[in-house]
Parts: structure tokens; sequence; C-alpha cells
């Protein structure tokens, strides 16, 4: 399928063709019949992908502190390839589209059928794309006397209606609305449906003239009119009740014009994307009341109503995000709202890129511009790139090759920021063991990327492709948590060699069943199964390892600074992330393993509150009585490094300082190393990886990530219990 993608580190806007997109559970396959332009977001999102970094980066000084601060941790090398890597994302552009249902998940969603109609609201769902996956909670069904034209205004008609509730307005208050683009032409009409008197403000008489059309009952043109003057006109001498800024504007006047033209008690709300430097001498005059309107209202940005479908009870929340949608097309139904008189220009998909040079050039006036698809001629669940691939070409000259036995075919499921930062980068550099095959990834155009960046010969949505191909024998899993189990035992059922990110599970029965199957598939078919916790192949916990010998006795601090992590993230909701512990913690327990050669036997933990996984004190003891603990605090400044490791051992002690330096003592003697570059470990990671393939043993006795996991799982019953958990209980009842 086709699909727009945004490159903010080349500038470059492309039309691509990626695999279609893969149907997930509480949601439907969109096939998308029109999709609208929001003109100022992505013009704004366009501008800055095209600047230079130095544009980029007085464009956005508080991306630049954070990158100062990475820069001043880990280092410049380390810091640049994270800033390059998050900058070679594609993004998708996009939020607002109507088609009709594809396919749909066995989830009721709203009572919707294959076939109907609908529009759709969302930066990573109503995309410019012929087809995209949509959660139910995502969509609305279409009145039947509107066209899918109508409807594809749905995200920004709720966009603007949200603004509208926030105001909190009465019948006959007076309202201005300070731009006149396309959502403020959207607010006028609403306002006026409500019952409200509307003062429009634009620097475009255009805009003023369609304003007026749509019911404005004054209109006042910037750099001409005296704007307060023609507000107190407009309300007999006692300014605006409430004041909705649709413009977007880097500067900041025009909330210093809305606090001027407001009344006493008056309310402002911030919709465009405007500086929000308040004057305090009018808001304190005043007491005036502002507020930054969220997109379409309650739902947007949480994960839970967007992602997973858990809708707020209408008694307790009125007016979600969904009821905003199906709110707006009913005034459209109505009469109440018309947007045909909005739109300007339409361009077929294929025809795209056109548009977006006549809105970047300015060449000609626009407002509504719409994206038109036709029929998709056939389903792509595989986008080959071969032809497309410069290093395939120079390197490989693809067609009729024999590869030798030595290579293994590397299937590898997950095209996220970590697998693009770290995995694929070290990945790569294996050429003599490793034919890079496929990739898979549930967004098409980052699998796509990925693919192309790194050498893949294809790229999918669905990671059984690559399970069904005969030339891939191991499979790379990096994808969220609660993935791994399923594509463990998909993979292993499939005779692949599987390499795992970190964790291996995230609960007990799925970590019974990869045991009872990796036993038997590794008995009868010889696969391997590896973990990737890669602190252990670091260079300088190997070399710890070396100094300190195989001491019974060692005593190991770890301190984690982590950093702060949103409640909302996936990473902490225990069905898909399992948590920090679960998630982070089991690198430092994996890593005690290896350094002390010893299967942890008991653990303590306390938390800063019974739930809490990120600010955690864990005590462990090891079997050959060795002990230690793991401060995990993500309440620390990140100008502190993030990782330390300090070991005692035999009259001798070994410190590692966040994997960029080692200081080892004994007998008075000391010795330290220091690397320009930190490096956790994932070149060797990956060495090891194919050296168990050719070897056909493991580098890792697979006991050790079951007591890793083991232990992850104890540390998070400690925090509950409040008594110590002895992990060899939890293995024997496996």
């Amino acid at each position: 399928m086709k699909q727009l993608i945004q490159n903010y580190k080349t500038g470059e806007l492309q039309l691509i063709e990626v695999s279609d997109p893969l149907l997930k559970s509480q949601g439907v396959i969109l096939q998308t019949k029109n999709s609208l332009v929001s003109v100022g977001t992505e013009k704004l999102m366009i501008s800055l992908a095209q600047k230079s970094y130095l544009g980029k980066a007085l464009a956005r000084p508080d991306l630049v502190k954070q990158v100062i601060s990475k820069i001043q941790v880990d280092g410049f090398f380390d810091a640049y390839k994270a800033v390059m890597s998050r900058l070679d994302m594609p993004v998708p552009l996009g939020y607002s589209s109507a088609g009709i249902i594809k396919e749909m998940s066995n989830v009721e969603c709203r009572m919707s059928n294959v076939g109907d109609r609908i529009a759709c609201f969302g930066d990573l769902f109503a995309t410019h794309s012929e087809l995209s996956y949509v959660p139910k909670n995502m969509f609305v069904k279409i009145p039947d006397n509107l066209s899918f034209e109508d409807a594809s205004f749905v995200g920004l008609g709720a966009i603007a209606l949200n603004a509208i509730r926030i105001a909190n307005l009465t019948f006959g208050e007076n309202v201005a609305v300070i731009g006149l683009g396309l959502l403020g032409q959207l607010t006028v009409q609403m306002l006026k449906a409500f019952g409200c008197k509307v003062l429009g403000i634009d620097i475009s008489n255009n805009k003023l003239d369609m304003a007026k059309n749509f019911g404005a009952d004054t209109c006042a043109l910037i750099g001409r009119d005296d704007i307060l003057q023609a507000s107190l006109d407009f309300t007999k001498g006692v300014g605006v009740d409430a004041v909705i800024i649709m413009a977007g504007s880097q500067d900041n006047k025009p909330i210093e014009m809305a606090s001027e033209i407001s009344r006493d008690q008056g309310r402002i709300v911030a919709c465009g994307m405007i500086s929000l430097d308040l004057p305090r001498q009018e808001f304190f005059k005043k007491e005036l009341k502002v507020v930054v309107s969220r997109a379409t209202g309650p739902g947007k940005f949480d994960p839970l109503y967007e992602n997973k479908g858990i809708d707020y009870p209408l008694p307790y929340v009125r007016w979600t995000t969904q009821r905003n949608m199906a709110c707006f097309l009913d005034l459209i139904s109505q009469g109440k709202v018309n947007v045909q008189k909005l739109i300007t220009h339409r361009f077929k998909i294929d025809d795209a890129l056109k548009g977006y040079e006549m809105i970047l050039s300015g060449k000609e006036p626009y407002l509504g511009v719409l994206l038109e698809y036709g029929e998709v001629q056939e389903s792509k669940k595989r986008i080959e790139l071969r032809a497309q691939n410069t290093e395939h070409r120079t390197e490989e000259k693809m067609s009729n090759v024999e590869w030798p036995m030595s290579k293994f075919g590397i299937g590898f499921i997950g095209a996220g920021l970590h697998a693009n930062t770290s995995l694929l980068p070290a990945l790569k550099k294996f050429k003599k063991e490793a034919r890079l095959i496929g990739i898979a990834n549930t967004s098409g155009y980052k699998g796509r990327h990925a693919g192309l960046k790194y050498g893949f010969e294809y790229a999918v949505s669905d990671y059984h492709e690559l399970l069904n191909d005969k030339n891939i024998n191991a499979i790379i899993i990096s994808t969220r948590h609660n993935l791994h189990a399923q594509m463990i035992v998909d993979s292993l059922n499939s005779g692949k060699h599987v390499f795992v990110e970190k964790p291996l599970c995230v609960n007990y029965e799925e970590l019974k069943n990869i045991i009872a199957l990796y036993d038997l598939k590794h008995k009868e078919e010889g696969l391997q199964l590896m973990v990737g916790f890669n602190r252990r192949f670091a260079p300088y916990s190997t070399l710890a390892k070396q100094l300190l010998g195989n001491a019974s006795d060692m005593v190991i601090n770890c301190r984690v600074n982590a950093g702060f992590v949103p409640a909302d993230s996936w990473i902490h909701d225990s069905t898909e992330g399992g948590g920090r512990v679960i998630g982070e913690v089991c690198h430092f327990v994996d890593l005690m393993q290896y350094l002390t050669g010893s299967l942890p036997i008991s653990v303590y933990a306390e938390a800063t509150d019974i739930k809490g996984e990120d600010n955690v004190l864990i005590s462990l003891k090891f079997k050959n009585g060795s002990i230690g603990t793991i401060l995990y605090s993500s309440q620390g400044d990140k100008m502190l490094p993030r990782e330390r490791f300090e070991i005692f051992s035999g009259k001798s002690v070994c410190v590692i300082d966040n994997f960029k330096s080692l200081f080892f003592a004994k007998d008075g003697k000391i010795k330290k190393k220091s690397s320009f570059s930190l490096d956790r470990g994932f070149n060797d990671e990956f060495k090891a990886f194919f050296v168990s393939l050719k070897e056909g043993k493991p580098v890792v006795d697979f006991k050790e990530y079951v007591y890793t996991t083991l232990t992850t799982f104890a540390i998070i019953e400690s925090i509950k219990t409040r008594r110590p958990i002895e992990i060899d209980a939890l293995a024997n009842s496996l």
C-alpha cells in the first residue's frame, strides 16, 4: 500500500510502498477514501524537518538542552548516535480520514461491520495511507447523508469542538476567535450553532470574509483595525467573555492580544501552537483564566483509551474524543457546519507530493486540502527491498545467489527505537556470519525503513511470514515485552533458533511453557535460545570477571540512576511491559550471576510504595555465599552516570562506572581503564550468539535465564509481601 512519511534527518517527504497493516484486537483495518491535510500542523512538521541541524536546534531549544545533558553523561559519540537514530525514524503524516472497514477483529467495535463507512482520528491511525489500523475508540460511523469528504474533517472538527467545550461557554456569550484558518472557520461555525456571538480576528481579508459568510458577527483585520477597540465596540465596552486562539505563532502576540480584549474574569483557550509567556500584569488586573486544550478531549494521549479501547463511562466523562467526533459529524449532518466550502484543493494520493509542494511554496491560496484514494489493487504482505537496497546491489548481486552454509539466515522482529539504536547497528557488523533476510514490524513504514537501512531483503508486517521462510533459521525478537513468550514459542515450533531481547517473558505461565518447549527442541533439534542480557558481554564486565576470578565471597553493590518513565508508559503496564523490575532490573541480576558465577537463592526487596517498581532496594544472596544489592531509582538527576557496579572480593575491589571506565585495586596496586564511549556489550553479545549457532551449544546456561527471570518475579512478590523469597522454591514449582 502507499503511505506518506516524513524523515526528520534528511527532511525528505516520501510517498512509499509499505506492507499492509496488521489487524490487532480491539480495532479495524480502514480502507481510506479521503484524508484531510492539517495544513498548519503538517506544514510546521515538514518545515522543521527540512531545516539544517542548526535550524532544528534553534527551533527546538528544549530538545537541545536534553542533548547537551546526554553528551555530558554518555559522551559526544553516544549522544550523537542516539540523536541521529531518533531523527532518522520515519514519521507518518495525517490524522483525520474517512473510508470503509476492510477487516475487523473479533471484538465488538461499536456494533460495526465490514463494509461500514467510518471516520477516523489519530496521528498513528488516520494517516495518509491507503490502509491503516484504527482502534475502536478512534473511529465513528458516518451518518448516511455525509460524504467521505465531509467525514474526513472529523479530526479537526473534534479538536475545535473540544476547545469550545473547555471554554465553558453559555448561550449568548461573546467569543473572539484569533486565527481563521481551517480550525478557526470550523470554530466560528460551531460557536454560532451553540448560540454565541463571534468576533473573528485574522491577518487575511479573505479569511475574514469567509468567517462572515459562516456567521461571524464582527471581524477585525490585524494590522489595519484597532483590535482592542473592535472588541469593545463588539461587546459594548465590556470585553469578550472568552477568546479561543486558533492561530499558530512563534511570538507572544496572540496571548497578549487575547488578554487585552478579554473582560474581567475572562477565559482564554489556547488551541494553536503559540508562545505562552503570559503578560502577568494584564492577567493579574483582570484575573484571567487560560487553558491549553488537549486536542480532541478526554481519551487523547491515554494509551488505555486509544490503544486498548477502554472507554470512559458516559455519566462521568460526557464528551470523550470519540463522542466529540460523533457530535461534530452530527453538526455537519444537521447542516449547522459546512465543510464543503472549506475545500480548496483535491489531490489523488499518487499526486500527494505535488499538493505538499503547493502548500510549502505558497504559490496559491489554500485552506482545505484533501487527498483522494482509489481501490487498493492487491494485498501486499511483503515488500521486496533488494532492488531498492544499494547495499545488496553493490555487495551481494542478489540474483541467483547461492549463500554459503556458514551464513545464518536472520529474521528480525521489531523495528522500534531500541532496535534501530542498539541491536541493528551491532547485527549489521556480522556480515560474514549473517544473511539479513526479512524484517517484520506491525507498522510497515518502520519495517521498510529499517530493512533498507540495514540491508534486509524484504519487509513484512506479520512475523509469521518470517517463520514460514525456509531460508531463515534464526529469529531475533525486539518487541514489547508481552509479545516475547508467544514469539519464542512460535519460532521454536517453526524450527528456528531464537535470540530474544530481555525479558524472557513476563509471568510464570509463560516461563513454564518456554522451559518445556526449549528443553524438547534443544534436545531433539539442537535449537538455541539466547536472551539479550548484554551487560555480561560488555568489555568491562569480562575484564572485571578476569581480574576478580572465581571468588565465592563477593560483595556487589549495583546503583542504577534509571531515569523517570511516565506512569502511563507501556513499560509500567503489567500486561504489556511487565514493569521496570521484570523489564530492566533483570539486566543487573544477570550481571551479578555472571560475576559471581553462581545462581541467586533468595531475594528481599523494599520499594517506596507497594506498587512502586521505579524506586526499589534489592538484596540478593547467591548459592556460593556471595551477596549483592541493587539500588534502582527513577528520582535522580540525569547528570549522574546511569549505572555503577562496585565488586569487593579477596582484598580487591573493582568498579565499573557506566561501562565507560574500570577501576581495580588489589594489594595496593591500581589498574585503570577508560573509553571515549560507553559499551554495554551489544556487539560481543551477537558474537556469542553466532558462536552458539556454529558450535551447536549455548554460551549461557539456560538455567541462568530461568533464575534471572524467577528472581525478578520474586522481587515483585517480596515488595508486596514484605518478606524474603526463596528462588529455589519458585524453580521447583515450575
